[in-house]
């Protein structure tokens, strides 16, 4: 973006000094092995309607800790754009 062109040959010199393998030799990583090791981070959310037994309509949102699997609620309303 800066304009800058900058030779392979210096790339590669970099990657080197690094420690860093070519493309085609470093360890690839599954997508399950990508989840497992972001656990701890990811969080799935949503927002579903239930009924009360007095038939009363309410809407709630949720989200669940993938490293856990724990629920947590936290919120239920009548008017979710309230």
């Amino acid at each position: 973006m800066l304009g800058i062109k900058v030779a392979a040959s210096t790339v590669w010199e970099i990657l080197k000094e690094h420690g860093i393998p070519p493309a085609p030799e470093r360890q690839s990583t599954t997508w399950a092995d990508f989840l497992r090791s972001q656990a701890d981070a990811l969080l799935a959310c949503d927002l579903f309607e239930v009924r009360t037994l007095a038939g009363a309509r309410l809407y709630v949102f949720a989200v669940i800790e993938h490293a856990t699997r724990r629920i947590r609620v936290l919120g239920a309303t009548a008017h979710p754009t309230a």
